[in-house]
């Protein structure tokens, strides 16, 4: 008789935290998305959780400028429609911002000097006056409108048309791809030295290792700018220039990257190394033959890390490579379209989505090896 299985409390647990973890990155992704294509105004003044629903919008228009009126009878007219193409209807209107939702559609509403307004369900409205209309403007409308929800690509056409989109795209890809290589290059040799050469002060440098994790970014960034400045006047190298902003996410990163991948070359079992050694294979042939390919699994780990936090970098490529058209980063063109203030949302909105087109191709594309460096490493 075969005993059934149950589960465990703490794979439910585990299925439950999963599941929490899946729930609450995938809400606020899937409504940046719902906000990405809806209409602008629609956006600004309603959730991304109502897109479905219709929206009510309060709105101020114009109506034609008098130079459009006719005269019908004794009375000079002007007529126009508030919505244009746009689907909805409006509830209420009113010509003073005072009283905004004064009157109901269809009803006449009485101005000064004889002067009448009426506005139907469609947006038609009719402007009535004893005397022709005078002045530049049109007169002032106000209404309040039910919106049907719209989506729209506009957002994404405008942030993909905006003028040296193509070029700070081209810029970030030179800064991310070797500011990603460089770390864990540099990193792979020194957690190897560190984890299986023997020589006076390692504990030491493992110690300075970890306590690099701590020291905040901001607080080392322009000491870190002026030391490069200064080297790079005596080798003749510029400031502003893609070796500086290299270097200075190479230095950030390897912290973190010689921590991770120390870690995890320790743990790798020693007979192997030992048999390599009385193989008579030398410290770079162990490493390059032996750790290397065991190690690919934190290697894909650490440079998915690295690319994502480089290519949405926007500190560190300002201090270092400025904002000329030239060397401008993805990240510091969209906050140029975007402006100072930060209030088109639909900007924000599409902008966001754009890039993180890449970090995604680069994290599923590593994904793959990532399994495969785990199995191979399990079978070795």
């Amino acid at each position: 008789m075969i005993a059934s299985s149950k589960r465990s409390p703490l794979t439910y647990l585990v299925h439950a935290t999963v599941l929490f973890l899946v729930v609450i990155w995938t809400i606020p992704t899937a409504g940046l998305f719902v906000s990405s294509i809806r209409d602008k105004d629609q956006l600004s003044v309603s959730g991304w959780w109502t897109a479905l629903a219709t929206s009510e919008q309060r709105i101020v228009d114009r109506a034609q400028e008098p130079k459009a009126q006719v005269q019908e009878g004794d009375r000079f007219v002007i007529r126009g429609n508030l919505l244009g193409e746009s689907a909805g209807s409006i509830t209420q209107f009113g010509f003073s911002s005072l009283e905004p939702e004064a009157f109901a559609v269809g009803t006449v509403a009485e101005m000064r000097k004889g002067q009448t307004l009426e506005v139907t369900a469609n947006g038609d409205y009719v402007l009535s006056s004893p005397t022709p209309w005078k002045g530049s403007r049109g007169q002032r409308i106000f209404y309040t409108a039910e919106v049907p929800p719209r989506f729209t690509l506009d957002n994404y056409r405008e942030v993909l048309s905006a003028e040296g989109l193509g070029q700070s795209f081209l810029n970030s890809l030179t800064v991310t791809i070797p500011a990603t290589i460089i770390p864990i290059l540099v990193a792979a040799f020194a957690a190897y030295a560190l984890a299986w050469m023997r020589f006076p002060g390692r504990a030491l440098l493992v110690a300075a290792v970890v306590g690099l994790l701590v020291v905040p970014l901001q607080m080392s960034l322009i000491p870190l700018l002026k030391s490069y400045n200064l080297i790079g006047e005596f080798f003749g190298v510029g400031s502003k220039t893609y070796v500086g902003i290299w270097l200075a996410h190479t230095g950030f990163g390897l912290p973190l990257a010689i921590y991770l991948l120390r870690n995890y070359i320790a743990g790798l079992p020693g007979e192997i190394i030992e048999s390599a050694r009385v193989d008579g294979a030398s410290d770079f042939d162990i490493f390059r033959k032996i750790v290397l390919p065991l190690s690919f699994p934190a290697l894909a780990s650490f440079a998915i890390f690295q690319f994502l936090w480089v290519w949405n970098d926007l500190l560190i490529a300002m201090v270092f490579l400025g904002n000329n058209e030239e060397h401008l980063v993805l990240t510091g063109q969209l906050r140029e379209l975007l402006g100072s203030r930060g209030g088109n949302w639909e900007i924000l909105t599409a902008s966001a989505f754009i890039t993180i087109i890449v970090p995604l191709c680069v994290f599923f594309s590593l994904q793959r090896y990532l399994v495969r460096g785990l199995l191979a490493g399990s079978v070795k």
